[in-house]
């Protein structure tokens, strides 16, 4: 799997993004390649819209475009709301101007999709990838595997010792190297 396939927050300061984000030019060259890039969530809009800090404008990732849903999966608000504030990645789709000042459009979406459809299939059992830890629940720890993309890991597989709650190994927002064990059906 390529690096361009991050979990969030990873990849914001390698020199790659920071060259993208710096001049509406970097960014168009991001735009024509699709490049992933990523930038904070500075805010959401009431209609679930999320302005994203690019650093030479701000960006907007509207609601439809916020978050890539397996088929059957209902779109929920809290996976919005929650990413003010966090690191967010994002495909640039186009420029615009809102009342007088540039604005890029972007996509969550579509950089969450390209993973689940290119990146997702070459995994295999044993496969060591990055990934971030989002929160722990007692059965276990979610972790982004990639543009956003959520796996668990069940407790039983996080430590060769027995441990009571994720906790004591994670904390929220933790970069790891995992170990793939299986792909859940439906996910190529």
């Amino acid at each position: 799997m390529t690096n361009m396939y991050r979990p969030e927050g990873m990849a914001t300061e390698s020199g790659e993004n920071r060259e993208r984000g710096i001049t509406r030019a970097a960014a168009e060259r991001a735009f024509a390649s699709g490049a992933i890039l990523e930038a904070p969530a500075v805010m959401c809009d009431s209609g679930l819209s999320l302005s994203v800090d690019l650093g030479f404008c701000r960006g907007i990732i509207p609601k439809d475009e916020a978050v890539y849903l397996m088929e059957g999966e209902k779109f929920k608000d809290i996976a919005v709301l929650t990413r003010v504030g966090k690191t967010v990645c994002f495909k640039i789709t186009g420029f615009d101007r809102t009342a007088g000042e540039p604005v890029a459009l972007l996509s969550r979406r579509a950089a969450q999709r390209e993973f689940v459809e290119y990146a997702m299939p070459l995994l295999e059992s044993g496969d060591i990838i990055d990934a971030r830890i989002t929160h722990c629940e007692s059965f276990g720890a979610f972790a982004d595997i990639g543009c956003g993309i959520v796996a668990l890991m069940p407790i039983d597989c996080i430590s060769v010792s027995r441990i009571s709650h994720p906790k004591e190994r994670f904390f929220d927002g933790m970069f790891i190297k995992a170990v793939v064990k299986s792909r859940a059906a439906g996910t190529g």
